[in-house]
């Protein structure tokens, strides 16, 4: 059997890290027979609850899981990690300001990067989960200048499947058959979920665009694109909480396609380190579709951008730098 891989959860004691775990004590993420190691980092109030996590997972009786490391130490939460799921952050409240929730997080964010700095592999591979989760993870970088900023990656992988749900049930598909939706930008109200380059497997074995599918170009330019955008929202306001389970599950798929590589032909969005494709601003963390072999991502590049896709760009392009400004300020004082 291989050596275990060393992997870190902060946050651990929430909800997400909940539903989260399960998945990868039994082998979803790294694989049906990689061994692990799970560090679980959270503030000192929630070690109590905490402990109560870790008992799950023992009754779970995952062969699995070698041992398991409760911690609110840095310290040792780091230490030697392969992967990092950076789920911890602190949480939107009501009348919270985008700007109060990324001052609040950008300190927790810089702490995170000095110790992955410190104590992470070189090699380790670092999802920024907790929002504003684009800057939290190019602010993380910032502060682990030894570990290469490809390393980082924001997660719009729930937004992904959110708009690939949304297609698959306008076309009455299951979700499987709707491939390379794109989501571009941040992860945040101004993201745009992009069918433009997206095919549906309609049964006859070969894909078609789903544009001409679906072929209602006003609802995949407003209906489809302001309900991923305010998915988040939605679910809040049913379920008095933000999304979990969901959450979870693209953490999940992010960092399976990340240690397993993309199918041929097909590729996934994440927030990466800009290098102005697409006319984008460079240096920031934005969402591109890429493919992935042997751990390494790249950019999709020469897709056809439509003069409606190039507004949205500029708009979600132009929120991430106002955000770089202020998280960079927040570092400095």
């Amino acid at each position: 059997m291989a050596s275990p891989v060393r992997v870190v959860v902060t946050g651990a004691a929430g909800q997400i890290a909940y539903s989260l775990l399960y998945q990868l004590a039994k082998g979803d993420v790294f694989g049906a027979n990689q061994p692990i190691i799970l560090t679980l980092l959270d503030i000192p109030p929630m070690m109590e609850v905490l402990g109560g996590v870790v008992m799950e997972i023992a009754d779970c009786a995952l062969p699995l899981v070698k041992e398991v490391i409760p911690t609110a130490d840095p310290a040792v939460a780091f230490k030697d990690v392969d992967a990092a799921f950076l789920v911890g952050a602190m949480p939107r409240k009501q009348g919270m300001e985008r700007k109060d929730l990324l001052s609040a997080n950008v300190k927790i964010f810089k702490v995170q990067g000095e110790a992955l700095d410190k104590y992470a592999k070189k090699t380790v591979k670092v999802l920024v989960v907790g929002n504003p989760a684009n800057t939290n993870a190019l602010i993380c970088s910032k502060y682990a200048p030894s570990i290469p900023r490809e390393n980082f990656s924001a997660m719009t992988r729930l937004d992904q499947n959110r708009a690939q749900a949304q297609l698959a049930a306008r076309l009455k598909v299951s979700v499987d058959k709707v491939q390379n939706v794109i989501i571009w930008g941040n992860h945040s109200s101004t993201q745009f979920p992009d069918a433009a380059h997206a095919t549906v497997d309609l049964g006859s074995g070969s894909p078609v665009s789903v544009e001409s599918a679906i072929n209602d170009n006003a609802w995949l330019t407003s209906e489809f694109v302001s309900t991923v955008q305010k998915r988040g929202a939605a679910v809040i306001a049913a379920r008095k909480m933000s999304s979990a389970m969901s959450a979870a599950k693209a953490a999940a798929d992010h960092m399976h396609d990340i240690w397993h590589g993309t199918k041929p032909g097909q590729y996934v969005s994440m927030g990466v380190i800009s290098d102005g494709s697409y006319d984008t601003p460079k240096d920031i963390i934005f969402s591109f579709p890429v493919v992935i072999e042997n751990k390494q991502w790249k950019i999709v590049k020469g897709l056809p951008i439509s003069a409606f896709a190039r507004e949205k760009l500029d708009i979600t392009g132009k929120e991430l730098l106002e955000e770089r400004e202020e998280a960079m300020a927040v570092c400095e004082n």
